[in-house]
């Protein structure tokens, strides 16, 4: 039996589009989950139990991280065949993040943030990003979140 809407895992998701890419005859794409779903795979036998949708959400922010570097380092290295395949697999691994947050819905999150940690200055960046991370996790990218904490903050020293 196949589940289907909202309670569809994560995980059944990708396994889902691994079947389309398997029938559609799209290798490239069937490459890049196969990759995802290893990597889940891993990640479970270390757990000893199947991820929950935020832990596979972790793993694929880790696969993008990776991604990117790669990406960086052909195009360092003037291989611009590899950086149209990493490329190609990070646009699979972020097709599967959740909702991505533009800047403005950021710092609406930050804004609410500082005032309830009531921080002041740069010296509660760190408490101020905890709390960021914990709710953008997936949403947002790390640094693009650490350098608008660090502006807003700055912006309220005295």
């Amino acid at each position: 039996m196949h589940k289907a809407g909202p309670a569809m895992s994560l995980s059944d998701r990708i396994q889902g589009e691994m079947a389309k890419a398997v029938k559609s005859k799209d290798k490239q794409r069937l490459s890049a989950l196969r990759m995802i779903r290893s990597a889940i795979q891993n990640r479970e036998i270390e757990k000893r139990s199947p991820l929950t949708d935020e832990e596979v959400v972790q793993t694929l922010s880790s696969l993008a991280k990776k991604h990117k570097e790669s990406i960086e380092q052909f195009r360092k290295g003037s291989r611009q065949d590899l950086v149209k395949k990493e490329e190609a697999g990070l646009q699979v691994v972020l097709s599967f993040f959740p909702e991505q947050l533009d800047e403005k819905q950021i710092r609406e999150q930050l804004d609410q943030i500082i005032e309830e940690l009531g921080a002041v200055g740069l010296k509660d960046l760190g408490a101020v990003m905890k709390t960021a991370m914990t709710r953008l996790k997936g949403r947002a990218e790390g640094r693009v979140v650490q350098q608008l904490a660090r502006g807003m903050l700055s912006s309220r020293e005295a």
